[in-house]
């Protein structure tokens, strides 16, 4: 075995995720020349460099890339062997890594709140992002546990639903079609929408649902945040199709008004997914077992 620690391994995948060695010396809350040393180290027992300057910031060179890929399987490996030695020690504290589709985003943190009142004593690292970058760290065992709207079809995972997730097509208050009682979904055949981009959930089930209606789908604009998407519809940019759960205070209030079309809203599932063949940390399975018997009441009743 070559003369390298995980410490240097941990942090250079720090610097690769960022491109950015102050970034990671940031996460880290270590200095910069702290982690140059380790990266310099890791480079220096494998006789390659890893990283080189672009600018202010770094790229891999071909043997970071390759570095980077083994050593982020690696972590997820030594993660099994932790949870397997937690299974012995009983240990009652412990980290779960948690990765959440971004519209989840809008009830995930009232969930952890109300965890870590059960469970004090477990940290949880919360990553969000898209699905598309979701599915990626649940192939790579980046991530414990993954909340998402629908199960991955191409990865060997465990999905259990806990909470619905009801998704319609809201518009401005002014808009001629919030006036509009039982819309044929052929209406919306001239309307221009906002979406999300392409990698998101939402953008895929809306576009699997305008094909099942065989309706072409207008997009005025495309933009990755459903905040913004909000305040595009409320200026009358166009309509959109989101998760329910997302626009609770801005139906409440008048600011947005939902499409009443037939068939709308259309009811999926929130899932708790992982890899099949993932060892679960007590902590995990604790969080997953909170998730499936409390997770859909408190979220029903937040939003």
């Amino acid at each position: 075995m070559r003369n390298y620690t995980i410490k240097q391994v941990l942090t250079f995948i720090e610097v690769a995720r960022d491109r950015s060695v102050s970034k990671a010396a940031e996460r880290l809350f270590v200095t910069q020349p702290a982690v140059s040393m380790q990266i310099r180290q890791l480079e220096d027992a494998f006789g390659v460099p890893l990283i080189e300057p672009a600018g202010r910031n770094i790229r891999l060179t071909a043997a970071g890339q390759e570095f980077l890929t083994h050593a982020i399987a690696a972590v997820g490996n030594f993660k099994d062997l932790e949870a397997a030695m937690a299974d012995y020690a009983g240990m009652k504290k412990g980290r779960i890594e948690l990765a959440v589709v971004s519209t989840a985003k809008y009830f995930v943190p009232m969930l952890l709140v109300q965890f870590s009142k059960l469970l004090p004593g477990i940290d949880v690292s919360l990553r969000i992002e898209n699905r598309e970058a979701i599915l990626g760290m649940l192939s790579r065992n980046e991530v414990d546990l993954v909340i998402m709207g629908r199960a991955p079809q191409t990865l060997d995972c465990e999905a259990t639903a806990f909470a619905t997730n009801p998704m319609g097509i809201v518009c401005a208050p002014d808009h001629p079609l919030s006036r509009r009682k039982r819309a044929q979904f052929g209406l919306l055949r001239d309307c221009a929408f906002v979406v999300r981009e392409q990698g998101s959930g939402t953008r895929a089930a809306m576009e699997r649902l305008f094909a099942q209606h065989d309706v072409p789908l207008r997009a005025a604009m495309e933009m990755p945040s459903n905040e913004t998407i909000k305040q595009a519809v409320m200026a009358g940019m166009g309509l959109s199709f989101l998760s329910l759960r997302t626009v609770r205070h801005e139906l409440a209030a008048g600011h947005l008004a939902l499409v009443d079309v037939i068939g709308l809203p259309i009811v999926g599932n929130w899932y708790v997914t992982h890899l099949r063949q993932k060892k679960l940390s007590p902590a995990a399975k604790s969080f997953k077992a909170f998730l499936i018997e409390q997770g859909g009441a408190l979220i029903d009743s937040w939003a």
